[in-house]
């Protein structure tokens, strides 16, 4: 019999075996986070990876930083500093980078519009 699975678990699975789908999960959840502008949710994505790739113990021993530290950077509403989400960023295989806007980015206003343009 086949062994029943949470989503939950499926996605760490395919996180954790592809680095391309847990880069690509990341961008995915920042350009949201630039959208809306929710934290919490950006930082979720963030921490389901850092899960994927062994968990906050492994990450603590490849970044130096207390196990605490980690988990209080990843379940806060706020922000993390930038310098040690950066050091985060890093152990998982990634940076932050800065890129020029496009015309075609859509924007919570642009939505809006759009939807009020249809209806």
């Amino acid at each position: 019999m086949r062994k029943m699975r949470t989503w939950r678990e499926l996605l760490l699975e395919r996180l954790g075996n592809c680095r391309e789908e847990a880069l690509g999960y990341l961008q995915a959840s920042m350009e949201c986070y630039q959208l809306y502008g929710d934290t919490a949710i950006f930082l979720e994505a963030v921490e389901r990876v850092v899960q994927s790739q062994g968990g906050i113990a492994e990450l603590a021993k490849q970044t130096q930083l207390e196990p605490e530290t980690l988990a209080q950077l990843l379940s806060g509403d706020a922000a993390p500093p930038l310098d040690r989400f950066a050091v985060l960023l890093k152990a998982l295989g990634c940076r932050l980078t800065i890129e020029p806007l496009t015309e075609a980015m859509p924007t919570p206003d642009t939505d809006a519009a759009r939807i009020e343009n249809v209806a």
